[in-house]
Formats: structure tokens, C-alpha cells, sequence
């Protein structure tokens, strides 16, 4: 492979569906810390707060539901999990499951619409 790609990306945005934009760009702004700052159509705009880094969110309205697991995922590493999991499940996040590979532990969530996440620690 050619590790020489000449027109490589200048940002990274993450985008996932919902079928209530609105409803899951409440969720990932408290989940993440995020604010939102736009509507554009179909997309709700989600920025990091204030001081803070990450790229960009956009929660997308689309009319098909989600009927399998997601290719990919967000992995949120956090200080206190089982803290964190306990706000998120508040907020509308329900539990799937947990694992382990090495000192990396996780606690695998779905947000309110079904799409997975971990909340990931190094148990060291």
C-alpha cells in the first residue's frame, strides 16, 4: 500500500442517523459536552464546548430505521465508567455489555435510538 496519499483529508466530522435529529443531538450534546450550533436540512450541527477538542458531529435525520449492528462505533474514554454509564442510561443510553483486552476495559451502551458505544478505561 502507498502511504502517499496526495489528497488526504483536511478535517474529520462524525455523522450518525436518527430518525429524531433533534432528539439525539440532545443526547450527544449532554453525553458529550457538545453545544449545538446549526440546522442545516436534514442535520442537527454539534461542536466541542467552549476550550475543549474533537472534530465535529452531525446528527442526520434519515426516514430508514437502524436494523443492524453499527460498522462503527464511538469509543468515549472516560475517568469513572460505571459513573458515566449511570448518566448516560438517564439521559436515554441503555446497556449492552462489557469487555476486556489487555488493562482495556469497556461498557458497551446504545444511545436512545440503538446506535453503539463504548465507554472505555485503562484498568492498570
Amino acid at each position: 500500500m502507498n502511504d502517499d496519499i496526495e489528497n488526504r483529508p483536511t478535517s474529520l466530522v462524525m455523522v450518525i442517523d436518527a430518525n429524531d435529529a433533534v432528539a439525539l443531538a440532545e443526547f450527544w450534546s449532554a453525553a458529550l459536552g457538545y453545544r449545538r450550533v446549526d440546522t442545516l436540512e436534514q442535520y442537527e450541527v454539534l461542536v466541542p464546548g467552549e476550550g475543549a477538542g474533537g472534530p465535529p458531529l452531525l446528527i442526520q435525520g434519515v426516514d430508514d430505521p437502524k436494523v443492524a449492528k453499527n460498522r462503527m462505533h464511538l469509543d468515549l474514554h472516560v475517568a469513572d465508567a460505571e459513573a458515566t454509564a449511570q448518566e448516560l442510561e438517564a439521559l436515554g443510553a441503555s446497556r449492552l455489555g462489557s469487555g476486556s483486552i489487555g488493562e482495556i476495559r469497556w461498557i458497551t451502551m446504545a444511545d436512545p435510538e440503538g446506535n453503539e458505544f463504548d465507554l472505555a478505561w485503562d484498568h492498570s
